[in-house]
């Protein structure tokens, strides 16, 4: 080196030196007043950092490239004014830690999702949030803690430390949801008319004494009842049960609405061009909704529609706003609730037929799984089972994993090679998540379990009890490694074609004839893959009885293809429904026994 350049390369690494030495990394510390509570509390903090300036950055966290970022940590006995770290020690989705973010301008925001402590009839304590009527949506959830959204400017090497307070709570429902542009962007629909009992839509709620058991707290189950047109002026009517599995929904029968569209809501787009890649692609999806659901009130009401009653269970959960409708070690007995308690009820209330013959079941998704769950489970108790793109019905197809063979949820791996598996895709094929990022995000927004979202409830309803009072995982979501002997308890308690395949004995003469799937052949969880396997067991010539179960695949659909392609002309899509109840009455006819009642809901 030049000798002239010596004492500018000595100037260079003393001003490097002193800046790294007044540089400070980037550290959020979180706190509390005792505005917000007087008394400790327990939780899980979520920091969001958005660069999205539509929308709150809460509503911007969501699995798939066009989530925004989230960090998330536990908090248990926290203390007013206690400053609690948010650095680089701290898990995050997408990115992994606060090291990885590029400087610039966020929208900051935090979230603190509270816990109750469970004391639950086993003996085992647990710590999680209780659904507020909100349908287990943290986002949203009357009584958790937010702060004020902030626009920062952060480096991770050099901001230093950032002190943000809680300073507001979540809002009771009815003034959160007041917005309607605010629903819209991330719940889905507002039928404000339906809030309250009409003539047709009833609300029921009961205390469910084998819930209140479980869970070592009064506990309750509830229902929306859709009753036939001309319930009040025939009372010796009695009426078959349909019963519609889905998400929990808080007023409202959602394809059933009493007045038009909301007239805030644009018209319906016009159709895409070319394989529709989601379920909301080239359609205003809240607009169609309403449309489909005043549709079916004007049906219902004038006779084109058999007179029957719909009924949608509601049981949201401390885990999920769904409890799969079955009895799991994680959730307690939520199937014998609704089919013991609950539906008898609702039955002997509003002058049900109350007998097996007289009842179907459907629903996709969450509602799929459901709805082939409960006519297994409870084989004698339902007469039919209309299954659409229903959630993991057979875990050698769990997702992309093969929870018996495979010894990692992440990757594949050969020789010298590993591929990630993927999560979700288009139906083009291009992925939008890997497993890896998938179990990462949920981790994020609650551990043990926690988050709400759909990962850990399958985990929780699927397997067993650990020795901490919390699910028992499947694999570990930070490496992938499946746990093989909760594997085995999956496939004897929950996977629902090996259930059938194992027990046909018995249940094959309940279940002949009885069990119809719908599923996209490019599902966007590759859910199709499960229903093939189903199909396998179903179709096997060594059944005796054979199944006699049917099978429809959408050609280049999504998740949520039931049998009437997402893009299919609106008149069809509006059909749906109607035509899918008569189906099952058709069914429930031409099944029923001897000397039933087919006449007096007739008229």
């Amino acid at each position: 080196m030049p000798r002239y350049l010596r004492p500018l390369v000595v100037v260079m690494i003393a001003s490097l030196t002193a800046l790294a030495a007044t540089s400070t990394p980037l550290v959020f510390e979180v706190s509390f007043s005792r505005e917000l509570s007087a008394t400790p509390v327990d939780g899980h903090i979520l920091l969001i950092l958005s660069k999205d300036d539509k929308q709150e950055p809460r509503f911007g966290i969501g699995e798939g490239i066009e989530s925004q970022q989230a960090f998330g940590i536990d908090v248990e006995a926290w203390q007013p004014n206690a400053a609690v770290r948010v650095d680089a020690s701290t898990l995050g989705y997408p990115s992994e830690t606060l090291n990885d973010l590029t400087p610039g301008d966020y929208f900051v925001q935090a979230v603190l999702n509270r816990y109750e402590t469970y004391h639950l009839g086993n003996g085992k304590v647990v710590k999680l949030p209780p659904d507020q009527g909100e349908g287990q949506h943290w986002q949203t959830k009357p009584g958790n803690f937010l702060t004020k959204v902030q626009k920062l400017h952060l480096d991770a090497k050099t901001s230093g430390v950032i002190r943000i307070a809680f300073d507001h709570k979540v809002p009771p429902l009815e003034q959160e949801l007041a917005d309607v542009e605010t629903v819209l962007d991330w719940r889905a629909i507002t039928q404000p008319d339906n809030a309250e009992d009409n003539k047709w839509v009833k609300h029921v709620r009961m205390r469910s004494e084998l819930l209140t058991q479980f869970w070592g707290r009064p506990t309750e189950i509830s229902a929306v009842v859709l009753l036939p047109d001309g319930w009040e002026e025939h009372p010796d009517a009695r009426y078959p049960v349909l019963i519609s599995e889905d998400h929990y929904h808080r007023h409202l029968f959602p394809s059933f609405r009493t007045t038009p569209p909301d007239a805030r809501l644009k018209d319906l787009e016009k159709q895409p061009q070319g394989p529709v890649q989601d379920s909301t692609v080239g359609m205003n999806r809240e607009r169609e909704l309403q449309e489909s659901g005043w549709r079916l009130f004007q049906d219902w009401t004038s006779g084109r529609l058999p007179r029957v009653m719909i009924v949608m269970p509601q049981h949201a959960n401390p885990y999920f706003d769904d409890s799969y409708a079955v009895n799991s070690a994680n959730l307690g007995p939520y199937g014998d609730a609704i089919m013991r308690e609950l539906l008898p009820m609702i039955e002997q209330k509003f002058r049900g037929i109350g007998q097996g013959w007289a009842r179907a079941v459907f629903g996709g998704s969450t509602g799929g799984w459901e709805a082939l769950g409960q006519q297994v489970f409870y084989p004698d108790d339902i007469n039919g089972a209309w299954v659409g793109c229903p959630d993991p019905i057979d875990f050698r197809a769990y997702g992309t994993v093969n929870i018996y063979e495979d010894k990692n949820a992440f990757f594949r791996e050969g020789f010298f090679m590993k591929v990630p598996l993927p999560e979700k895709r288009k139906t083009n094929g291009i992925l939008d998540s890997t497993m890896e990022q998938e179990s990462r995000y949920e981790l994020v927004l609650g551990t043990h379990s926690r988050s709400g979202e759909q990962w850990d409830i399958w985990q929780a309803v699927f397997g067993p009890m650990g020795e901490d009072g919390y699910p028992k995982p499947i694999w570990d979501k930070r490496t992938g490694q499946i746990d093989k002997a909760v594997a085995d308890y999956w496939r004897e308690h929950s996977d629902l074609s090996y259930i059938m395949k194992r027990d046909w004995a018995t249940l094959g003469p309940k279940l002949a004839g009885k069990l119809h799937f719908a599923v996209g052949d490019m599902d966007t969880w590759y859910l199709n893959n499960a229903v093939h396997l189903t199909q396998s067991v179903l179709t096997d010539p060594k059944l005796s009885p054979p199944s006699d179960a049917t099978f429809d695949y959408g050609p280049l659909q999504p998740h949520c293809y039931q049998g009437v392609r997402l893009d299919a002309p609106r008149v069809e899509r509006m059909n749906a429904v109607p035509t899918l109840i008569w189906k099952m009455v058709k069914h429930i006819e031409d099944t029923a026994p001897s000397g039933a009642d087919l006449k007096s809901w007739e008229y």
